[in-house]
């Protein structure tokens, strides 16, 4: 086994001076440690973590996936305040969140795998759930993560437990559930770049068979740059509001049987996210010479990166004049029904409903500058209905189950128009969208012998679509439907070894239903090739009535085909030493079918095309922790490397080489310690590191495409002082203590280059909480 030293210095050509530094400290760190703690006992070392990765109670050693879980209450140590923070600590995670100029998007890739798009014909490659219930969008999922159980990653595809739109991995998030116990928490933030944040926690016992808790949450930060000419703006470039609550309510007449009711709500607003737009950098582009597809001057005339950041200005500004893109907003309510019926001492049944909505209002300025050219206001929204129906249980002694019935049905729109431009004329933009997905599933384990046990899984799932989209007003509503269905499955083993070990080898299968244009405006083009326009301007109906019912009867509003993926993969993980918990996996997946989505701008508009194509992802994940008495230290480091066979257009140009927003490398090391003072209190000192490699905006790595995105180090520290009778908790918190600032995302359209930027400014603070 390597040495933290040898895993550092293999570390050493690709961190930069500072990862280094901490790299390089941890074998010191560890040696002064072991000297202090030797006698320390395995017991008061590891809490092994039980997770329900497969929808039944595990010690996380004994899942046979690649899985990474994290404690709730131990959140906030780590400086994780949301999804987004999550993807700092998980080998071969990123997180990032850029939809429609958005702050409270979500978009995970797991491995090479994940969504750039929020709109509603669209779906992700990675599932979010939250106590069972998967949500569809994603705008809106950087959920406040407050009196959270647990959360759980699973990297891979999960296509028989969790089959819904998971080639790529699930997150679970799992809440704390209410009981007989009494208990009120406060939590409170107070830091610089205005952040206020602060939750309530309630749990009460109403009687002996009823239970509730209740989670109010309030989180604000301040903006990094002004809107320079709307300057009535309600809200600065990047400022966020929140405010969310959470109750459920718990019967459990007897010891067979239990009902959890959920509701929950949330409202963000705030501003545009923080990007700017790259003239110069595209001079064949139609913002630098000022001439668009046609050969007709803009109204603008040619722009440059002067006209986006005027001189005296700083990058986070925003110099749009179109008030309607300042603000984005966000609201979603849920409620949720999780039955659960042990029929006996072998059979559980357990129902879990829910129906959810969600709106927003987002929208770019693409142009980026004072004038009306290219502005993109834009609202959407979703209704979604999932019933899910398990049966879980004990044949024998040796082989248990977990079969299922699985129903999700959404609707949902987007809408741009009326204060929407392209091109300095009007835009339009109406997507639609139901879905109704079915499955069928049944997930066995048997035990061989004491130390062997072996595990399959098999899921039957049925997709339909109904989809419609109305980009031009001649052309009308053009609608299509479709559907798919796909047969799924799993098969692993798991040994538990002498020393305790388990190592495990897998072979999944996933599945994703196909998925409609974004921006369908080629449909435009094709009106064009058909004299519409010509028909237009002549008033000749019969000429534009043949011209429509051309576009219409072909009807290149289509649906990709079903996107599979197959993932082999080897593991060991376990209780390495007395000090050392770890695990490591190696991995290769294989999809096929895989939509590349990349944008660009035509005459017709904004156009985000798919092409299907084939990926390899191939990598080995390890993440431990060494526990030293007062001294711990977690760690995390990932390998990926994509092979996407080559999207070529009929020029014979590359389209696609890459897979987007997918580094190389991911590194992440967090040291604690805890100092026991005289008095019986105590101190923990923590700091997190987290590294991710360069990767590109864009499925494609051509250098003139100006879209590769450089690597990133972020550092938090937290140092938190509890007295000897824990009636409290008082911290200082680091966040981004370096003020790391990187690219969110980058895109090229041809005619410009969108540079998304983070918004994670540094931010210290005191945060302070109590529970009594």
């Amino acid at each position: 086994m390597k040495t933290n030293t040898d895993v550092s210095k293999a570390l050493a050509s690709k961190l930069s001076p500072v990862a280094l530094a901490v790299a390089m400290t941890v074998p010191a760190i560890s040696n002064i440690a072991v000297a202090q703690e030797a006698e320390a006992t395995e017991e008061q070392q590891f809490e092994a973590i039980t997770v329900t990765a497969t929808k039944r109670p595990q010690v996380i050693y004994e899942v046979p996936i690649a899985i990474s879980a994290f404690d709730g209450d131990k959140l906030a140590d780590q400086g994780i305040t949301d999804l987004t923070d999550v993807g700092k600590f998980v080998p071969n995670l990123n997180v990032t969140g850029f939809s429609a100029g958005h702050t409270s998007s979500v978009n995970p890739f797991i491995r090479g795998i994940g969504l750039q798009d929020h709109l509603i014909t669209t779906d992700p490659g990675v599932s979010v759930y939250v106590d069972g219930v998967y949500l569809g969008r994603q705008v809106g999922q950087n959920w406040s993560l407050n009196n959270i159980e647990r959360i759980e990653v699973l990297r891979g595809p999960q296509g028989t437990l969790y089959g819904r739109n998971s080639i790529g991995g699930a997150i679970n998030i799992i809440t704390k559930e209410p009981d007989q116990g009494d208990v009120t928490k406060i939590n409170t933030e107070f830091g610089t770049r205005g952040r206020v944040k602060a939750d309530l926690f309630v749990n009460h016992g109403l009687s002996e068979t009823v239970a509730f808790n209740m989670n109010l949450a309030f989180n604000k930060r301040d903006g990094l740059g002004e809107f320079i000419n709307v300057p009535n703006a309600e809200y600065d470039v990047g400022e966020t509001e929140d405010i969310s609550g959470r109750v459920s309510l718990k019967w459990e007449p007897s010891n067979d049987f239990r009902m959890v009711l959920t509701a929950d709500a949330n409202n963000g607003d705030g501003g545009l996210r923080p990007y700017t737009v790259l003239i110069d950098e595209v001079p064949t582009g139609r913002y630098y010479t000022g001439i668009d597809g046609n050969g007709d001057p803009i109204p603008s005339g040619p722009l440059r990166n002067t006209d986006v950041i005027p001189t005296g200005t700083d990058r986070y500004d925003n110099a749009t004049s179109t008030e309607a893109v300042t603000g984005v907003s966000n609201e979603a309510r849920g409620l949720s029904l999780t039955t659960e019926w042990d029929i006996n001492d072998d059979y559980t049944a357990k129902v879990v409903a829910s129906q959810r909505t969600s709106k927003y209002k987002a929208g770019l300025d693409d142009d980026g500058t004072a004038f009306s050219l290219d502005q993109f206001p834009e609202r959407g929204e979703a209704d979604q209905t999932s019933i899910e129906l398990q049966l879980n249980g004990y044949i024998n002694e040796y082989t248990d189950f977990v079969t299922g019935l699985y129903y999700f049905n959404e609707e949902g729109s987007n809408r741009q128009g009326d204060d929407s431009n392209f091109n300095g004329g009007p835009n339009l933009l109406q997507l639609d969208q139901e879905t109704t997905s079915k499955a069928v599933y049944l997930n066995m384990r048997h035990d061989l012998t004491d130390d062997l046990s072996v595990s399959g899984g098999i899921r039957y799932t049925e997709d339909e679509k109904d989809a419609s989209a109305n980009v031009f007003g001649p052309l009308g509503t053009i609608s299509d439907s479709n559907d798919w269905n796909e047969v799924t499955w799993e098969l692993a083993t798991n040994y538990t070894f002498d020393n305790g070990l388990t190592g495990y080898a897998t072979i999944q299968t996933g599945y994703q239903g196909g998925q409609y244009p974004a921006r369908p405006y080629f449909l435009i083009s094709e009106f064009a090739d058909e004299g519409g326009f010509g028909a237009l301007g002549s008033g000749d109906q019969v000429a534009l009535e043949a011209a429509v019912n051309a576009v219409v009867s072909d009807n290149d509003f289509k649906a990709t085909d079903n996107i599979t993926a197959t993932n082999y993969e080897i593991g060991l993980k376990g209780r390495f030493t007395e000090y050392l918990d770890m695990s490591i996996s190696i991995f290769n997946t294989e999809y096929e079918n895989l939509p590349v989505q990349f944008s660009e701008t035509t005459e017709s508009g904004f156009i985000t095309r798919v092409i299907p194509t084939k990926q390899t992802s191939r990598g080995i994940e390890w993440d431990g922790t060494l526990s030293l008495g007062q001294f711990s230290l977690q760690g995390s480091v990932g390998f990926i490397d994509v092979d996407v066979d080559e999207v070529v257009n009929s020029d014979g140009a590359i389209l696609a080489d890459v897979a987007p927003l997918t580094p190389k490398w991911t590194v992440a090391i967090a040291p604690s310690y805890e100092f026991e003072l005289g008095d019986g209190s105590s101190i923990r000192a923590r700091i997190d590191y987290s590294w991710r490699d360069d990767m590109y905006g864009e499925p494609l790595s051509a250098p003139e495409r100006m879209t590769k995105l450089e690597s990133r180090e972020l550092v938090n520290f937290d140092i938190a002082y509890t007295p000897a009778n824990d009636a409290y908790t008082v911290a200082l918190y680091g966040r981004n203590i370096f003020d790391e600032r990187y690219d969110n995302a980058r895109l090229n359209t041809n005619d410009y280059i969108l540079q998304i930027l983070s918004n994670d400014a540094s931010e210290f603070g005191v945060r302070f909480s109590t529970e009594f």
